[in-house]
């Protein structure tokens, strides 16, 4: 493995993503140099279509040439997976992972099609629209995430894509006002409309209180694929279970921080300081061994958004 190709990715780990970054020490070594490589990736895609920096720094304009940067990414993306190389190191990383996991093809194209989504600005109306849309830009990176780990049962990745659903509802909720000022709506139709909202005005500080009231749809909606997620595991090998299990209680908690700061949640980012992380990785060691002696077919998936196969 390139030294210089998992140094990149390391980089956009530490600045991109604080709470994966700080789960992803716990791995062995080969599975997390490739977790960091196809985050690198994915980020990098997330970025190109949003018009930002490692998550940040929104541009004005990055509604235009959109489309035209989406088909790029594909076009990369498709010859990187077909000739198991490419000149750029983000691209490089995407093919040896795919390389060495046997990933198919298949799930990097459903993430780009997800951030087609953004690009068409699709509408959600309900709430199985934003399971669909959080399945294809996070739910099969979890499913791409838990095949590095060596998972391959179909049910086993099931629970993989709950934790990605899981997280971008977070997300979402999180992040209600700041996409909305970037033009940018996720929270459906039928969970604004009751709350008296047809559009989102984020400077309108009225709103926040019903906005509120949305995140907190969203965060329920959260719980039953949290919970799923636990359930699998007892199917991945230790380390990575404990590492999966850091990064469940992270997430988890930026939902519960948000839910206990009420309409006021926006005035900051809502995220977990660096103790908290620490305290996060002890209590996922717990939830790491607990798995060993549990059944991961305990948690029904009953009601649960199915991801294509």
């Amino acid at each position: 493995m390139s030294d210089s190709v998992v140094a990149a990715s390391e980089v956009v780990i530490r600045q991109g993503s604080k709470s994966f970054a700080a789960a992803a020490r716990l791995f062995d070594r080969e599975t997390r140099d490739d977790c960091v490589m196809l985050y690198a990736w994915c980020r990098h895609c997330d970025d190109v279509i949003d018009g930002q920096t490692l998550g940040h720094e929104q541009q004005a304009d990055f509604r235009t040439g959109q489309r035209q940067r989406l088909q790029q990414l594909i076009a990369e993306t498709d010859r990187a997976l077909a000739e198991g190389h490419a000149a750029d190191p983000t691209f490089m990383a995407l093919a040896r992972v795919a390389r060495r996991a046997q990933i198919p093809s298949r799930h990097p194209r459903e993430l780009l099609a997800g951030f087609a989504m953004d690009v068409e600005a699709r509408r959600y109306r309900t709430l199985g629209d934003v399971l669909d849309y959080s399945y294809h830009v996070a739910g099969v990176v979890g499913v791409m995430m838990a095949m590095i780990m060596g998972a391959r049962d179909e049910a086993v990745l099931d629970r993989a894509s709950d934790l990605g659903i899981a997280f971008q509802l977070t997300n979402i909720a999180r992040d209600i006002v700041d996409d909305a000022r970037a033009g940018r709506v996720y929270v459906p139709e039928e969970v604004l409309v009751p709350l008296g909202l047809s559009t989102i005005d984020p400077e309108d500080r009225r709103q926040w209180p019903a906005l509120h009231a949305a995140a907190l749809r969203l965060l329920d909606a959260a719980e039953p694929y949290y919970a799923s997620a636990a359930a699998g595991l007892a199917a991945l090998p230790w380390r990575s279970a404990w590492a999966i299990a850091a990064a469940r209680r992270v997430y988890r908690a930026i939902g519960q921080k948000l839910r206990s700061a009420g309409p006021g949640a926006w005035e900051r980012r809502v995220s977990t300081s660096g103790a908290q992380k620490l305290g996060f990785v002890a209590l996922a060691f717990l939830d790491a061994l607990a798995s060993r002696f549990a059944s991961g077919g305990s948690t029904p998936r009953q009601g649960l958004y199915q991801r294509p196969r």
